[in-house]
């Protein structure tokens, strides 16, 4: 079994408030505003089977982890299932083979029964007595996505273990009184005789026979709850669909206080996953005295595209609003919930930055619209990005645009447009690509920004397809002028291939870049130029006070002794991967800090951290399926110099919220480093992958860069234009007259030639 009460005492010191030593957190002072709930409280945190978005639901660890990790009311909600003699467990599924290992241990054993007029084949507790299933079957996570190296470690909990943990607040769900009671078992007999209502706050369900009995039985202060299934499924009572009960408010008052809808009930969500205008719902319940609670929230599910995958975001739209604010909210992941009540259901993010730390975009707002676009670039400022990026790219006749890679296959329509012009080039990247330098910028305006989405194919986390070609490519003239008219405190200018342009295709990168910056007159701004090559860093040595970022594409295990002198020679700051300051395992979790950052600031070298991403899969599990907990945790506890991130608007929040200062008495703290990790046993993790190198002298110092070597010109010869601009063509009045000149010349030659024959 986990060592439970070690692993508590290992990851409670670092996730509640100031508090001065352990116990409950500190509650935040009363809020000065009066909630628009029915109570005029904050809305309650529902937390499913305790901390069930990342331990097995209703075990004792995830049930702490759900009370500890607090800073508002949590409810533990315990969905009751009974066993052959009546006693209560904590189960969601009625089939326990959902979420235990009980057809491992008893294959035999499955049977079919009806249940709400549907075959049902599984694994029942009603079959198995209290002891067989409590001393042989354990959980496990019933959703794939989820950690699996805490399966089998954890016992199934009953109703007596909840309470004498006693939880603040206890709620009991009963799905299935209708089934048990076909079957000889009573849910309302063993909650009021044998559980005696000691220390139930909530009972909810949804069968309203149920409710209607338990109504004659419950004392006044516990809460009856009426759940909503889908809106064509039929309560099991009356025989009617959900979506018609819903409709007489008034007549679910005689037997609950309070109903448990799906969000999508409240804020609707259309077949292309986008928001629609909200029901009235909330404000019609409140209106019939009737509490309103949403269900199905869960960080690692794939949510509404408004909400750019940050799971905040979406607590925040139930609860940010008057007449569709909710009284509780049931989540698997309640300490991020209780996070965005107690940190961001406020206008505290209007406030100044809390700490220095730079928010750097990586293509502009590239999760929202295409990458290095207009609108990206639009949204980034909006968002309140610090530093806008520009990776420069040059067409074939000299044109210096903004585009992540010089291979536009991945954020343009080119590789079905121009496929004839596709190459492999091994100095560039190892796979085909349609490369910029081979398009004229003519051509590149014709093709159509694409939206990239790292994780689509493979997740099904698809970034906002509504803009999916929106938006236009912008000149590096055009990305500088637009910079200096907004609130910006700089620009990023990533610099890649300026050997292979300078050899192979006759492009000056570098004299691009310097004339363009110098145009632009960016004297009150921060420029800051990044590359993977030392030497191109050393071309802006000492240029105008620009702060040179080296670029270590790769992951990085540590940092030599030497290593930290040779980058200062040729930059102030690194860029680093996520992986390369946190080291995570195959499993996805948290394994320990490098020396990368330590090393570097001892130098006196600045660390910026990419790429940051919201999508739930591209986050290890230490850090809850929580952009915002992962933010924290390089604040905190590494003190990074800035993010570079493809979500500005999630950084800029937590920054400038009050929740980011350790001496506060609320704040979002950061995940141990490797805390979960020592917590599995050996024989649940993955094989160990060979750690990332070091970095050493050898690994900074590049080749000069070549000389620019002339290509001889395809056609006619025309003279290069001005840097960022396309090469000038000829007028045909120039046209028309040079090739004359070449005729007369030509005559002229031919008859000399015959006379000295002559």
């Amino acid at each position: 079994m986990i060592r439970c009460l070690f692993l508590m005492s290992l990851l409670v010191q670092v996730s509640l408030a100031k508090s001065g030593g352990g116990g409950e957190p500190v509650k935040p002072a009363p809020p000065p505003r009066k909630w628009p709930t029915l109570s005029g409280l904050p809305p309650l945190i529902v937390a499913r089977g305790g901390f069930s978005g990342l331990f097995p639901e209703s075990t004792t660890l995830a049930n702490n982890m759900a009370l500890q990790l607090r800073y508002t009311d949590v409810a533990l909600l315990c969905s009751l299932q009974l066993t052959k003699d009546s006693i209560g467990i904590c189960v969601t599924d009625i089939r326990l083979d959902n979420s235990t290992n009980i057809a491992e241990i008893f294959p035999k054993d499955s049977k079919t029964y009806k249940i709400n007029g549907h075959d049902v084949k599984g694994w029942f507790a009603k079959d198995f007595t209290s002891q067989v299933i409590l001393n042989n079957v354990s959980m496990v996570q019933s959703i794939l996505s989820r950690p699996s190296a805490f399966d089998n470690q954890l016992a199934v909990t009953t109703i007596d273990e909840v309470r004498a943990s006693r939880p603040p607040l206890l709620w009991l769900n009963v799905q299935y009184d209708a089934f048990y009671s076909a079957n000889k078992l009573s849910m309302s007999d063993y909650i009021e005789k044998t559980v005696g209502f000691q220390g139930i706050s909530y009972i909810s369900s949804p069968e309203i026979g149920f409710l209607k009995n338990m109504k004659k039985k419950a004392p006044r202060e516990t809460n009856l709850i009426f759940t909503f299934l889908g809106p064509d499924e039929v309560e099991p009572t009356e025989k009617k669909k959900y979506s018609d009960i819903l409709k007489d408010l008034n007549a679910i008052k005689a037997f609950a206080s309070g109903i448990v809808v799906p969000k999508e009930f409240i804020w609707p969500v259309n077949a292309d996953n986008y928001l629609e205008k909200p029901t009235t719902l909330v404000a019609d319940a409140h209106k019939a005295g009737l509490e309103v609670y949403a269900s199905g929230f869960a960080n690692d599910a794939i949510i509404s595209h408004n909400y750019s995958f940050d799971p905040t975001n979406e607590f925040l739209q139930f609860i940010n609003y008057p007449d569709v604010t909710v009284d509780g909210l049931l989540t698997d992941f309640s300490p991020i919930a209780s996070n965005a009540i107690a940190c961001f259901a406020t206008n505290e993010t209007q406030r100044e930055k809390q700490v220095k730390t730079l928010i750097i975009t990586h293509n502009g707002a590239s999760g929202i619209y295409p990458g290095c676009t207009d609108l990206a670039y639009e949204q980034a400022v909006t968002d309140g990005a610090d530093v806008i990026d520009c990776s420069v790219q040059l067409s074939k006749d000299g044109v210096a645009f903004c585009s992540d890679s010089a291979d536009l296959t991945g954020d343009t329509t080119a590789m079905p447009t121009f496929m004839s012009k596709s190459a492999l080039i091994p100095e560039v990247q190892k796979d085909k690509g349609v490369f910029s330098f081979d398009l004229t910028w003519t051509e590149i305006q014709s093709l159509k920004p694409q939206m990239f989405s790292p994780f689509g194919q493979r997740t099904g986390c698809y970034r906002n397809p509504a803009a999916k070609n929106k938006g236009k490519l912008m000149t590096l003239s055009d990305f500088l002028g637009f910079a200096k008219t907004k609130a910006v405190q700089g620009v990023l200018i990533n610099i890649e291939n300026a050997a292979y342009l300078a050899s192979k295709k006759g492009l000056d990168m570098i004299d691009t870049v310097n004339k363009a910056l110098k145009k632009a007159s960016l004297d009150k701004m921060q420029v800051m130029i990044q590359s993977d090559d030392s030497s191109v860093l050393s071309k802006f040595k000492g240029d105008q006070g620009y702060q040179r970022l080296l670029h270590f594409k790769q992951p990085i295990s540590a940092v030599t002794k030497l290593a930290p002198g040779e980058i200062k020679k040729y930059a102030d700051g690194v860029v680093v991967t996520r992986s390369s300051l946190i080291v995570v395992n195959e499993g996805s979790f948290t394994k320990a800090k490098t020396n990368v950052l330590k090393e570097m600031h001892a130098a006196n070298i600045s660390v910026y951290v990419t790429t940051m991403r919201n999508e739930f899969v591209a986050i290890p599990f230490d850090f809850y399926a929580d952009p915002t907990m992962e933010l924290a945790t390089f604040v905190v506890e590494l003190d990074v110099d800035g993010f570079i991130t493809e979500f500005p608007a999630t950084a800029n929040r937590y920054l400038r919220s009050s929740c980011v200062d350790m001496n506060a008495e609320i704040a979002i703290l950061p995940a141990q480093v490797g805390a979960l990790l020592e917590e599995i046993p050996e024989s649940s993790l993955p094989p160990e992958r060979p750690p990332s190198p070091p970095i050493d002298v050898k690994d900074i110092v590049d080749p000069p860069l070549p000389p620019v070597t002339a290509v001889p010109a395809e056609g006619s010869k025309s003279p290069p234009g001005p840097p960022g601009a396309p090469a000038p063509a000829p007028s045909s009045g120039m046209a028309v007259a040079a090739n004359f000149g070449a005729c007369v010349a030509a005559f002229m030659a031919l008859g000399l030639l015959l006379s000295m024959e002559h």
